[in-house]
């Protein structure tokens, strides 16, 4: 007796609709600093092409940024060399998509996502890079503390469970070293750290010196060196920020960190003016402001989970008003200032609390940590405005009670202010410290 299969000739017209029998492939006709033009295609804009070097085995991952014409502009997610006018060029079908899973804690990532440390990743999922942000309306409202471990931020500038802020400073005031601080001490279960156009010694550095082994088992770390092609350290920043979404998705509290979102600017700034997009302010593209905040509006509260996100930014010839970080205070929920002037006198970490703010520490701590904050900012700012008189001698004791009581208590707050590197503070210590300084 013959077995009577039934053909499910519907799944089989699915299979045969859906399959693309017709290759077409473009050709490279010209490149022009580090823009590929190529005839012969119509691919979508944030397509990923392969492009085949001629005498070169595997195919170099480009990305279109544009179109010129009838002409395609592709940029390269890789080395460019090797690759000649009528080198042959095969769109995907498809944008930029990057490997996650738990796999990744206690993993280097490159700025496209691929492992640079450890085995190949096995159990994974495929995401896009680029998402949209979170509904606004089903964002759950911002109403729980966030613990930094670090006493300066969590007495005056206290962070809530998915709040987004700025630490805006010039180079070499620490800004890794408190972003390592964090990452140790966080009341996070995940840290995602983005290293946008680092020095390349100094990743190695970051990992082993500021993030340490303790850091590091709950850390993904995505880094695109200074080396890296623009649009890959561009992309090393939603790589980081789609690896955050992940693990927010699973109900995690993520502590998304990025240094810098400068370097971001500077590299979208490279894609814009190569693909013929006219400067504006200081030379940045009118794209460069448009990217910011799409990128950021990434992290915040989700249904499930959330992204709590610190956002570096190098300060130009540190004039905090220059145009970056001009636009980037404005989309944050705050901002931290380091000073150069406190680093000078070995003030650590360097936080200027009376030009640093958190937009929502009012809404979530108990009145009477707003209050003895407060106060305590009173006593820095009175005495920051009498500073030169009482340097001199000038000032006569009792002349004024503000200033008497800001002279009293101005050493033990500084002391509070600094803190080790490898010192940790519990939350629930800080206003305990902070009515010890009143004491």
């Amino acid at each position: 007796m013959i077995d009577m299969y039934e053909i499910d000739f519907a799944h089989l017209k699915r299979i045969v609709n859906e399959t693309n029998v017709i290759s077409v492939e473009g050709r490279v006709s010209d490149l022009i600093g580090l823009t590929i033009e190529v005839d012969g295609l119509k691919p979508f804009y944030g397509e990923v092409c392969l492009i085949y070097p001629n005498g070169m085995d595997s195919p170099v991952l480009s990305e279109v940024v544009g179109f010129k014409d009838e002409k395609i502009l592709l940029m390269p997610l890789g080395q460019i060399k090797g690759i000649s006018p009528g080198c042959r060029v095969k769109p995907t079908g498809k944008t930029l998509r990057v490997r996650v899973g738990d796999e990744l804690l206690g993993r280097v990532l490159d700025g496209l996502g691929n492992p640079i440390s450890g085995d190949p990743i096995e159990d994974f999922i495929e995401v896009p890079v680029s998402n949209m942000p979170p509904n606004p309306l089903k964002r759950p409202r911002i109403n729980k503390i966030m613990p930094t471990g670090v006493k300066a931020i969590d007495g005056f500038l206290t962070c809530g469970e998915g709040q987004r802020v700025g630490i805006f400073a010039g180079s070499g005031v620490g800004k890794s070293t408190l972003l390592g601080m964090i990452a140790r001490h966080s009341g996070a279960d995940v840290n995602v750290i983005g290293l946008v156009g680092e020095r390349g010694r100094e990743v190695k550095d970051f990992i082993e010196k500021d993030l340490g082994e303790g850091g590091m088992k709950k850390s993904v770390v995505v880094c695109a060196t200074s080396d890296q092609p623009a649009l890959v350290r561009l992309k090393g920043a939603y790589t980081a920020t789609a690896v955050a979404e992940y693990f927010r998705d699973k109900g995690k509290k993520v502590m998304l960190m990025m240094d810098s979102v400068t370097r971001f600017a500077m590299a979208q700034r490279e894609v814009g003016l190569a693909t013929g997009e006219p400067p504006a302010t200081k030379g940045y593209t009118p794209s460069v402001f448009a990217l910011l905040p799409g990128l950021m509006e990434r992290s915040g509260m989700s249904e499930r989970g959330s992204i709590t996100a610190f956002y570096t930014v190098l300060v130009d010839g540190d004039d905090f008003n220059e145009p970056i970080s001009d636009a980037v205070r404005g989309i944050l929920d705050g901002h931290i200032i380091l000073s150069r002037d406190l680093a000078s006198q070995n003030h650590y970490p360097a936080i200027d609390i009376l030009n640093s703010i958190s937009r929502l520490m009012a809404e979530i701590v108990p009145e009477e940590h707003r209050d003895l904050a407060g106060e305590l900012r009173s006593v820095l700012s009175t005495y920051k405005n009498s500073e030169d008189l009482i340097s001199i001698g000038a000032y006569v004791k009792g002349s004024n009670s503000k200033i008497d009581k800001a002279i009293k208590y101005i050493d033990k707050l500084n002391a509070f202010l600094k803190q080790g590197r490898d010192e940790h503070i519990p939350y629930d210590n800080i206003m305990k410290e902070m009515k010890s300084v009143l004491s």
